[in-house]
């Protein structure tokens, strides 16, 4: 028996589009995160993708967060791993020397929103959905990176009482607290996510050096987990990776040669 599809992964051009796909709130189980995982790692090693799109399907959610009915029957033995897992899954996500953006095309909210805390930048769909961290309603924590990354997003004091309270907000308001990078207005779904499509396409080889960015989103994301001497040697070996590739070298000589330069992501 084929298993279900609950992740679909195409390449569209140099865009891997991972969509959450299991109407109608896109929640996710062990099986979907599995899938997320294996679609990141593919994305990670292709030599044509050069940026990561995360969105969910349909028009009313990003992703509602985990499964309530899966894990009320499965042993706490298989909650804690199925936590550790996604927890994996996500550092993998914010590992991986590829800009990734979150589409959120709907509510994005629980585990939702601490997939879309795991990208590099957030844009949302204006008037599309709220986010937030209910699970306090639950008698739980945010248990996939949620305390860990939405503190270091909104700062200490904001963030517990975001998680304290479980309150809900729209994009507009997640934009003031910095959860959220950007709000777009368009008139439908489909827009949006052309518009989406399109801007990911701006990071991408012969327009900019997709590996120079995959080194920034390496430096910063592992450089304000260290102490800042050590940080600034991990800045200085990307650097050096970078000197010697061969998108440095026509970057370099664009600007002599005073012209557009044309850059291949290697």
């Amino acid at each position: 028996m084929t298993a279900k599809t609950l992740v679909r992964y195409e390449e569209k051009g140099p865009v891997a589009l991972l969509t959450l796909d299991d109407p109608p709130a896109n929640t996710y189980t062990h099986e979907m995160m599995r899938q997320l995982d294996d679609a990141i790692i593919r994305a990670r090693f292709s030599d044509d993708v050069h940026v990561i799109v995360i969105t969910g399907s349909g028009e009313k959610f990003f992703s509602a967060g985990a499964n309530i009915q899966m894990l009320s029957e499965v042993t706490s033995g298989f909650k804690y791993c199925f936590c550790l897992h996604a927890n994996e899954t996500l550092n993998r996500l914010e590992h991986t020397p590829k800009l990734t953006i979150a589409a959120l095309n709907g509510h994005t909210v629980g585990g939702g929103l601490e997939i879309a805390m795991a990208a590099d930048i957030r844009i949302a769909r204006q008037g599309a959905g709220k986010v937030g961290l209910p699970e306090v309603n639950l008698g739980v924590l945010p248990g996939t990176g949620g305390t860990q990354r939405l503190g270091r997003l909104v700062g200490k004091s904001r963030a517990i009482e975001m998680m304290a309270t479980g309150d809900m907000f729209d994009f507009e308001r997640a934009e003031h607290f910095g959860i959220v990078n950007q709000v777009w207005a368009t008139e439908t779904h489909a827009e949006f996510m052309d518009k989406i499509m399109e801007y990911a396409g701006r990071f991408a080889p012969p327009h900019m050096a997709s590996k120079a960015i995959g080194a920034i989103k390496r430096a910063v994301q592992t450089g304000v987990e260290i102490p800042f001497e050590t940080a600034l040697a991990v800045e200085r070996e990307l650097q050096q990776q970078l000197f010697q590739s061969e998108d440095a070298r026509e970057g370099l000589n664009a600007y002599v040669e005073k012209r557009k330069p044309q850059f291949k992501g290697r």
